[in-house]
């Protein structure tokens, strides 16, 4: 029984050549011709260097010539073997058929196709061709390895009597081009004229097969399979190539039962596991292969090392790393590697050891340009934007060598960073102009420098205009949407990313188009969680844990610790803390945002008892706290009023090896702020190092200054922040409030009028509550909203209900000067009784209303929303930019200490 034809994708007819052979170069000195030894440029391989020397026919007989010249070209000498063949025509000794299939295989294992072609017109000259099918093969087998498919198809037509050996020169010669599906409907054909496909067919199929869409490479793949084990082949050349076939197919599990099965492993089964894997983000498993692989007795060779390298930098082995280094380092042959050197700058650039990576790279003669990629991308992964700069121009400038699309890649990330390259646009022209404008990895790189820039919707239009896109182009522009604000946006393009990956799956098999790539991983959910977050969107976090729950990423620890935070700036505590004790192992960034989420929520005794729980796991060995932590840690002191605790801290940073910084000078400052002891407070600001930025202390200082009415030294705040961040609008709104607070008008008008003239503006209140499938958003004063009408209504009524409860408004948040009546309805239009209001008309009794703010509530709101929870018995969770505050039966969470 014949392999089953392929039935898709649609076989393309073979084409029938009708053009000439390519025009003959002949000699017309000599009766015997002979290449003209003028269009020869042999280069020099190892120590040998091609040197024809004088005729010797007189001393060699023409079975001598062709013995010499077959036994170079088994050596893969094929530049001496040329060299023979030269010497033997210009000795006018006349080639036979056994002579020309070895100068061939030469030539091509060398691809000079203008030298095969003068060798093709030898064979013509002497007769050869359409007669002896040994050299017919050979030349298709020429022009294949040479990359000129339409000579393929000329000499291959012209063959008269098609052998075995015919049909597989001519199906390797058409996945030597990537014909795919060309090379297995040339299968087909040699089928239909009788030849049953030999070991190199199944090779050659596999190879076609494993290049196809996964959905028709899987169903072809396992018929190449069953036809090999129906005709018992079990040689290890075609075991090798269906285990890498079902590898790139991203069946692992089948080419490992191969592997188990068979019993001739060698080198090449080993690498193609263990490359397979790597390849597949299955670096344990690779590395358990590498150890089966020694202890077998196998030796590791320069592709071995090179495929095992990225697992160790996966997995951040630096310690077998550095063994795999020093066993490198005892073989010659692999320290000039260049691959196997690539291989070991990236690990170590990815173990943060950026000086070992480029001490490896300054060890190697004659760098490729691979080397010069892993270098520069090393330099930018590790926010060394100057140095990969540095090092580009030295490689086109010093070096010679011309970018690549990886080139261009791992460059446009240094220039989004580097503060001393400001042409960025520019860089976009200069990748037009290399042409690498439609390459996607430079495509994706192209989309993150632009979304970075601010400029959103030229990274959208680049990706709007991709031919392909893997899960790289959808988690860059998803992550652009978020870092530019545009968090709904991100939401709408995960749920396109899913729509795109699930349109592709086949109801068959359940495999899928090269398009399931675009399933979200776990970088996509790191990407999208902080969007949920900055949304309140609870409903979408708790289906994208859901779905990370299903594919078994919510242990990974990134994943993890995106989902504590979610769920604690969704006002989610306790969902915080669960997905906080179900990762398996965290890192100091997981215990950072949890202690954070207990700061923002007020709970500082919990904070600070985590703090100790993390620290004593530090002196274990484990996770020690960093710079972050003690910000977290200050953060909560201040916001739960625990004054002592938080000084006791500052004061043992350096025990923790800790030197503070701005940002904690800054968190202690607020401590001492709201806690009324302003003295002291602007004592330490005083008593600052003056190396350290004391912008945050003194916006820390201006805040404090805001809660407690203290005009003198908000004005001293304010001055010197007008001197530090002079288009900051927050310093401005907060030096107005306080002068407004106590009726200064005047002083408070000519502040914002400075903003004015200086073009400063103050960001305008909103809110925003998630309902259904969309996120409601408010500002202050809005009637845009469908249902604002019935919004203003119902606050009006809710304001008389709630003064009979005894509700007085604060019209001291009202910063304008108008009379009182005009201020309370002001206060009516505030964005976050808006959101609330919203969230009661739209949800049914008992529902918890989340809301977020993007500025601080105000005092008013504060107070109104205590009434608002007592009066009509509903929880409501607000967000503000500092905290959250938890209103339940008239009190909150925050004790009014906020």
């Amino acid at each position: 029984m014949s392999w089953a034809q392929p039935q898709s994708p649609p076989c393309l007819p073979i084409p029938t050549a009708t053009a000439a052979l390519p025009p003959l170069q002949t000699q017309k000195q000599h009766t015997t011709p002979h290449l003209q030894r003028s269009t020869l440029q042999l280069p020099t391989t190892g120590t040998s260097t091609v040197s024809p020397s004088k005729p010797t026919s007189h001393v060699r007989s023409k079975a001598s010539w062709v013995e010499s010249l077959r036994h170079h070209t088994r050596s893969n000498l094929f530049h001496e073997a040329v060299s023979t063949y030269i010497e033997m025509t210009m000795a006018e000794i006349a080639p036979e058929n056994f002579a020309f299939p070895a100068v061939f295989k030469a030539v091509a294992g060398l691809k000079d196709l203008n030298l095969g072609k003068q060798v093709h017109g030898h064979v013509i000259k002497f007769g050869y061709v359409s007669e002896v099918s040994i050299v017919d093969n050979s030349l298709v087998n020429l022009y294949g390895k040479c990359g000129d498919i339409g000579d393929v198809y000329k000499v291959f037509d012209r063959i008269p009597e098609r052998d075995l050996v015919s049909w597989n020169s001519m199906i390797a010669a058409l996945c030597q081009s990537e014909e795919w599906e060309l090379a297995l409907e040339a299968l087909s054909l040699m089928q239909m004229e009788g030849f049953e496909p030999s070991s190199f067919t199944l090779v050659s199929a596999a190879l076609a097969c494993s290049n196809l869409s996964l959905r028709d490479g899987w169903r072809l793949g396992r018929q190449v399979h069953g036809y090999s084990l129906r005709r018992g082949d079990a040689k290890t050349f075609t075991i090798n190539a269906l285990m890498a076939m079902y590898a790139k197919l991203r069946k692992l599990d089948y080419a490992e039962a191969l592997l188990e099965v068979f019993d001739n492993r060698d080198l090449v089964t080993w690498n193609t596991m263990i490359s397979s894997f790597s390849q597949n983000d299955y670096f344990l498993e690779a590395l358990t292969f590498l150890k089966r692989m020694i202890l077998e007795g196998v030796k590791p060779d320069g592709v071995t090392i090179a495929s095992v390298l990225p697992a160790c930098s996966h997995l951040e082995l630096l310690n077998l790393g550095k063994e795999i280094h020093a066993f490198v380092m005892r073989n010659e042959d692999f320290s000039k590697n260049s691959f196997v050197a690539s291989a070991l700058v990236d690990m170590y650039c990815n173990c943060k050891q950026v000086d070992s990576g480029r001490r490896v790279f300054d060890s190697v003669v004659g760098k490729k340009i691979a080397l010069w990629n892993a270098m520069i991308t090393g330099y930018t992964q590790n926010g060394h934007d100057e140095e990969a700069l540095i090092l580009y121009t030295e490689m086109v400038s010093v070096a010679g060598i011309l970018p690549n699309p990886t080139t261009m890649a791992s460059v446009l990330p240094a220039c989004i960073h580097s503060e001393d390259f400001s042409d960025r646009e520019g860089i976009h022209g200069f990748v037009v102009k290399l042409g690498f404008e439609k390459h996607l990895y430079v495509q994706n790189a192209l989309m993150d420098m632009y979304a970075r820039m601010g400029k959103i919707e030229i990274s959208k239009a680049i990706f709007d205009s991709m031919e392909f896109r893997d899960r790289v182009s959808w988690n860059t522009l998803i992550t652009g949407y978020v870092v530019c604000g545009r968090c709904s946006d991100a939401l709408l393009m995960l749920h396109d990313m899913q729509r795109s990956s699930l349109n592709n799956v086949d109801d068959n098999d359940n495999q899928s188009d090269i398009k399931i790539l675009c399933k979200a991983n776990s970088i996509t959910l790191m990407a999208i969680l902080p969007g949920c977050a900055a949304l309140s969107a609870l409903a979408k976090g708790k289906e994208i844990h859901a779905y990370a729950i299903r594919n078994a990423l919510a242990s990974d620890v990134a994943v993890g610790s995106a989902l504590v935070d979610m769920y604690a700036k969704c006002g989610c505590l306790h969902l915080s803390r669960r997905a906080f004790d179900e990762i398996p192992n965290k890192n100091v960034i997981t215990w950072n945002v949890l202690i954070m989420a207990y700061g923002m929520h007020g709970h500082g005794e919990e904070a600070f008892k985590l703090f100790r729980m993390m620290a004593a796991a530090g002196a274990r060995g484990n996770v020690k706290p960093n710079e972050v932590t003690f910000i977290a840690v200050l953060a909560a002191c201040s916001h739960s009023g625990m004054v002592h605790e938080g000084l006791g801290l500052f004061y043992k940073m350096k025990e923790h090896e800790i030197e503070p910084t701005s940002d904690h000078y800054a968190c202690i400052i607020d401590l001492l702020g709201r806690a009324g002891r302003l003295e002291d407070a602007y004592q330490l600001l005083d008593d600052m190092p003056p190396e350290i930025n004391k912008a945050g202390a003194w916006s820390s200082m201006l805040g404090a200054c805001r809660i407690h009415k203290n005009v003198l030294l908000g004005e001293i705040a304010a001055r010197n922040l007008f001197q530090l961040e002079p288009h900051v609008a927050s310093h401005y709104v907060l030096l107005s409030n306080i002068f407004s607070s106590a009726g200064l008008w005047d002083k408070a008008m000519e502040i914002r009028k400075n903003m004015r003239e200086m073009g400063v503006r103050k960001e305008p209140g909103c809110s925003w509550i998630e309902f259904g499938d969309r996120v409601h958003r408010f500002m202050a004063g809005d009637a845009s909203h469908p249902q604002s009408e019935q919004l203003y209504a119902f606050l009006e009524d809710l304001s008389d209900r709630m003064r009979k409860e005894g509700y007085v408004p604060d019209t001291s948040c009202v910063l304008h000067d108008v009379d009182k009546e005009e201020k309370e309805n002001l206060l009516c239009g505030h964005s976050e009784k808006l959101a609330i209001a919203f969230g009661i008309l739209n949800t049914r009794p008992g529902t918890i209303i989340r809301v977020a703010k993007n500025l601080r509530v105000c005092n008013d709101c504060h107070v109104a929303t205590k009434f608002i929870s007592k009066i009509l018995e509903r929880e409501i969770i607000l967000r503000d930019v500092r905290r959250f505050h938890h209103f339940k039966d008239g009190t909150c969470s925050c004790g009014d200490y906020w």
